[in-house]
């Protein structure tokens, strides 16, 4: 198997994402989309010539599918994938994050996956070259042991507020926004217990639109602070501060900054990083999360985040509420 027969499942902004950088990957090829919405699948059509489009996911059958790429909105994912296993359409799946809407869901994906191919859930800041340079650093213990650290997610989506039916198709902020710098609190620090929870609606009643919640393991303490409100956001940011014994270390979307103590200030830009790729669009995580994918369906390798890995940012989600 040289080239990998690709569908991409849910046409909206990061479906076609996909489509378009899967594209230019060499070892994979789209060659059917799922959408219910017929206009999308027009769209599908012309962006790649000689393509099937449907409206089901039982419709991708008899096309001998080496992976799909599941893109639908968060609600719809337990469905397709199960549908996916039980029909034996392909046992490689990506699927855009989160893996499901609640634990119970992703635990059952998680037990119909347990003996089938790569599965992977689309947490792109794990493949952001100034995240990776900061799990690097704190792999090599430059801060010391580790006692706190102050994670948030911040965008102005909504600051300028009012009922919005776009934050009922985005579901809440911890799924859409926080559920990324969750992801990467477990991959830094690895298993974490949720200890107190606040959810703030703003934007409207019973909506989610800000989160606080502290948690804990074996001597590290941290805080989560999530919104979707903030002002003077243009594009969705997130960042950890970790404090150590020795020095404290701080990452975002740009940069990394390391400062001993006692020491002199270290700082790490995002184009020194190593952060070009082939093909950029998005940001450049993006293309490598699905060079990544395609690689480990070719090599027979495992990948990060499975979802196992992803499943415990469901669980994350789910103590939070039950905490607030």
């Amino acid at each position: 198997m040289d080239t990998l027969k690709v569908a991409i499942i849910g046409l909206g902004k990061m479906g076609l994402l996909h489509s378009c950088i899967l594209g230019t990957i060499p070892t994979a090829e789209v060659v059917a989309f799922c959408e219910k919405n017929r206009m999308l699948r027009r769209v599908a059509k012309k962006l790649v010539k000689n393509s099937i489009s449907v409206d089901d996911v039982e419709g991708l059958s008899d096309l001998s599918l080496d992976c799909a790429f599941v893109t639908a909105p968060i609600p719809a994912h337990f469905p397709i994938v199960k549908t996916l296993y039980s029909k034996n359409i392909t046992k490689n799946i990506f699927v855009e994050k989160t893996l499901a809407s609640s634990w119970s869901q992703a635990t059952e994906l998680c037990a119909l996956s347990k003996e089938s191919g790569v599965n992977m859930v689309g947490y792109m800041k794990r493949f952001s070259s100034t995240f990776i340079k900061a799990k690097n650093l704190l792999s090599e213990n430059v801060i010391g042991d580790l006692i706190s650290f102050n994670g948030t997610a911040f965008s102005s989506d909504f600051a300028a507020y009012g009922k919005s039916l776009k934050t009922i198709s985005r579901g809440g902020v911890l799924s859409d926004l926080g559920s990324h710098i969750i992801d990467l609190g477990l991959w830094f620090f690895g298993d974490l217990n949720v200890e107190k929870a606040t959810i703030k609606s703003i934007i409207g009643e019973n909506s989610e639109d800000s989160v606080n919640f502290t948690v804990s393991k074996s001597g590290l303490s941290g805080e989560f602070d999530i919104s979707w409100c903030k002002e003077n956001y243009r594009m969705p940011n997130f960042s950890l501060t970790i404090h150590g014994a020795n020095g404290a270390l701080t990452v975002n979307d740009y940069n990394v900054v390391l400062e001993p103590y006692g020491g002199k200030q270290i700082q790490w830009y995002r184009p020194e990083l190593n952060d070009n790729v082939p093909f950029l669009l998005g940001d450049p995580e993006y293309y490598r999360e699905d060079e990544y994918f395609v690689r480990s369906i070719l090599d027979g390798g495992k990948v990060e985040p499975s979802f196992r890995t992803a499943s415990k940012v469901d669980q994350i989600i789910e103590q939070v509420k039950q905490e607030a």
